[in-house]
């Protein structure tokens, strides 16, 4: 019995070896002058790949142990389909990493199972972007299947000539074994994924994780630590926390209910307030909008009306998720820990949202989007939360063109248009927020409404960027022949970066996106300073001419209280930039303290943090965001 277990406990960590080595080879030279011990990484990973398959081998050990031998031919069966569907799934896992990491630049994790709900889109986008891979991996699995159900037909039958007492008595020291080999650890608290963050470089990092274990320590997380994330960062006395975050925002508030909200008065206070419209871009990250240090050429028309904006050359998001993104520009919160907000029970009624503000005051307020809004809980959380109606795909009638996603980004913003036309026809002040999804994979758009980019594939992360360009410039080009146009502050912003990566352990450049604020009386400007996505809602708020109550965890551009400060979520990672000066906390992990140095172009991919001596001030302001936004969701105090 003893034998079997360590000849499959030797073939998943060789599956497991097998799939760190390829990526080690293809990640190298993304670390290699990194300074780090990154051979380390196979030993590292040698304990990750020992917890996966120690927790495997509890079922097959029981089995073996306990079965009478009249039983034998079941038992047999039993684990020769247990140990197929577990390698199986082995190879499927390793073989998806490749590609995963290639997109989000991490092992997979939470978000490698949570769009399993989403079946249509999600393996719409997998047919159509990863055919290679899919051949390739179930190739493998089938090859697999067909050498192990011939040479292992009867692998089990021989342990049942071991006396059924001998087989019980060895239960005891051989699940003691697979304990120790669970814990990884003989100190006082067991290995856990955070032991795979033993340097500094964060592809390293990654590449020593176990992409199953990933997984499912991931899935087990959310089922069963769903509001207790905060305490793996690290404890803080809840009123100093709150001091701390308070200070650093520069905000005061003596609201017991909603503990950031206070009066803000508007710079451009007017009679006749006006409209608002936020158009949220999916994943225009910096390095494609020239205006503000990116590639030229691909977003002439933002380039061109940034000039007739306020433009926030120097603005970072929340998180590297559309739901953190979301937030963050509806309703001005930063990255609470663990699940966003869009889909956290709490969060589902009586969370402050610009219609909690703006509503009262008269306004009609609206989400529209594309595609399905039951997508990532939007349809609920916007509901849920003040907005007065929920435009998306089933109401756009005869389409010019659908998407695996919805529909294309030139049919939202015609349906958009004409929605406003409407309301502004009964004299209706409006609020809206729009979110574009044609820059998703498999970045399916009408390729004849652009010139697609030479020598770059028609399907490709640009080209979907310069067509998510094109229905931004037909947005405006359809509002300025409208009434409404002067009547209405229009935001278009990012709600991520396509793609985070990079070998810093946060890659903050990568957090990088762009805004513009534009509408009749706006005066052209650039703000070049450090702002996040609250700013940039803070500020559109300011600008319609309204004193307004809100709990916005940001400031107006035009406020002599706004800070040069920035809030990143990075899987589960936080870093807190001010200035140039980073602090990051991870679960489990000492703080660390970076001097960050902004990227020379956009095509600067080198590491951009550079440690220095622990800022410990900062690091505990670090620490106590992370502990106020958990506080904060679980006594449902964002009001």
């Amino acid at each position: 019995m003893t034998k079997k277990l360590i000849k499959y406990y030797l073939l998943l960590v060789a599956i497991f070896f097998i799939g760190r080595l390829f990526l080690f080879i293809i990640y190298f030279d993304s670390f290699k002058d990194s300074g780090v011990d990154y051979w380390l990484t196979f030993i590292y990973g040698l304990r990750m790949d020992t917890i996966s398959a120690a927790i495997l081998l509890v079922i097959p050990l029981i089995f073996l142990s306990f079965t009478p031998a009249r039983f034998k031919k079941f038992t047999n069966s039993l684990l020769k389909y247990y140990f197929l569907v577990v390698f199986s799934l082995a190879i499927y896992i390793e073989n998806a990493t490749f590609s995963f990491m290639a997109q989000y630049d991490v092992r997979p994790n939470y978000l490698f199972v949570e769009y399993l709900i989403y079946p249509r889109e999600v393996f719409a986008m997998i047919f159509a972007d990863y055919k290679l891979e899919l051949l390739i991996a179930f190739g493998m699995i089938g090859a697999f299947i067909y050498f192990y159900l011939k040479l292992a037909k009867d692998d089990f039958l021989n342990v049942f000539d071991t006396h059924y007492i001998k087989r019980i008595a060895l239960f005891i020291p051989i699940l003691l074994i697979l304990f120790i080999g669970v814990r990884s650890s003989f100190g006082h608290r067991g290995a856990n994924i955070s032991d795979a963050m033993y340097s500094t470089n964060r592809m390293v990092n990654e590449i020593t994780k176990n992409s199953l274990h990933s997984i499912g320590y991931a899935v087990y997380s959310n089922l069963v630590h769903e509001g207790k994330e905060v305490k793996q960062y690290g404890k803080m006395n809840i009123n100093d926390a709150l001091q701390r975050v308070q200070k650093r925002l520069n905000i005061h508030s003596d609201d017991k209910e909603s503990i950031f909200s206070r009066i803000e008065k508007s710079h451009f206070k007017n009679e006749n307030p006006k409209n608002l419209v936020i158009f949220v871009q999916e994943s225009l990250g910096y390095q494609f909008v020239h205006a503000v240090g990116g590639e030229d050429g691909i977003t002439p028309n933002f380039n061109r009306l940034s000039k007739e904006a306020i433009l926030f050359k120097d603005l970072y998001s929340n998180g590297t998720r559309s739901i953190r993104g979301l937030a963050a520009i509806t309703a001005g919160n930063l990255a609470v820990p663990g699940v966003g907000v869009l889909k956290r029970n709490k969060a589902q009624s009586d969370f402050f949202t610009i219609a909690s503000v703006l509503k009262p005051l008269g306004y009609h307020t609206s989400f529209i989007y594309g595609g399905e809004s039951r997508f990532d809980n939007m349809r609920s959380w916007y509901s849920g939360n003040g907005f007065d109606e929920i435009i998306d795909q089933p109401q756009f009638e005869d389409p010019t063109f659908v998407a695996p996603w919805g529909v294309c980004d030139e049919d939202l913003v015609i349906k958009a248009n004409s929605e406003f036309k409407k309301l502004h026809a009964k004299n209706q002040k409006f609020a809206t927020v729009m979110f574009s999804q044609s820059n998703h994979a498999p970045f399916e758009f009408p390729f004849e409404k652009i010139e697609l980019l030479k020598d770059v594939e028609p399907n490709s992360v640009k080209n979907a960027v310069k067509y998510a360009d094109f229905a931004i410039g037909r947005l405006f080009e359809l509002a300025k022949k409208e009434p409404y146009y002067k009547d209405t502050i229009f935001v278009v912003v990012a709600d991520h970066n396509v793609r985070v990566h990079g070998g810093d352990m946060v890659p903050v450049d990568m957090f990088h996106i762009p805004a513009m604020i534009i509408g009749d009386g706006v005066e052209p400007m650039v703000y070049d300073k450090i702002s996040s996505q609250p700013d940039v809602l803070a500020t559109a708020l300011d600008l319609i001419g309204l004193d307004l109550k809100y709990p916005i965890m940001g400031h107006s551009i035009f406020s002599d209280k706004k800070q040069n400060i920035s809030l990143m979520q990075f899987h589960s990672s936080y870093a807190l930039r001010v200035d140039d000066k980073v602090a990051i906390i991870r679960p489990g992990q000492k703080p660390l303290t970076f001097s960050y140095k902004d990227p020379e172009t956009y095509l600067d991919t080198k590491n951009h943090l550079t440690p220095i001596e622990n800022d410990e001030e900062l690091q505990q302001d670090a620490l106590a965001f992370v502990v106020i936004l958990d506080y904060m969701y679980n006594k449902k105090l964002y009001k």
